[in-house]
């Protein structure tokens, strides 16, 4: 049986959302067996072998719905929590100097989570509102494909939590 991953993500103006879906079809290509969906919908995620977790960060914050399920598998316990890999968007522009803020916020965001230790993590580019024009979007979907393999070497070859 493949394993289940649930891929989970805050979005405010969608752009996370569509990483989210992107994250998903490759994993599915990786013979997983994928639900998405929205954080703040998540039920319960005892039922899945593993978890991609995603929200932007916004003002220097990772959105609220990424540290609400990362504190519901932290309150699991050990043998039934499933593996964790999390992802944010973050920058709209591309310098080095852009990106060091925002690592060290993703860095902070997911210190809160001390019991949670991801199998992997990243931060990618993000994406100016649709309505926003000129619309910066720095979503580097190379690299965005890039981590999904790397992820689904954890999670979906018989590295994910077995089901129970």
């Amino acid at each position: 049986m493949s394993p289940k991953v649930l891929v989970a993500y805050d979005t405010r103006n969608g752009s996370t959302a569509d990483v989210a879906d992107a994250i998903a079809s490759r994993l599915r290509e990786s013979a997983c067996s994928v639900d998405v969906v929205r954080a703040r919908e998540v039920r319960d995620v005892e039922r899945y072998d593993a978890l991609v977790v995603g929200a932007p960060l916004y003002s220097g914050r990772w959105l609220t719905g990424g540290h609400r399920l990362l504190k519901r598998v932290s309150r699991l316990t050990a043998d039934r929590r499933p593996q964790v890999a999390v992802f944010a968007l973050g920058p709209r522009v591309g310098g080095p100097e852009d990106w060091a803020r925002p690592r060290t916020q993703f860095e902070r965001a997911l210190a809160k989570h001390p019991t949670v230790a991801p199998v992997s993590t990243a931060l990618f580019g993000g994406a100016d509102p649709p309505r926003k024009s000129p619309r910066r979007d720095i979503r580097d979907w190379d690299a965005i494909r890039t981590w999904t393999d790397e992820v689904a070497r954890s999670l979906c070859a018989g590295g994910a939590r077995s089901a129970g």
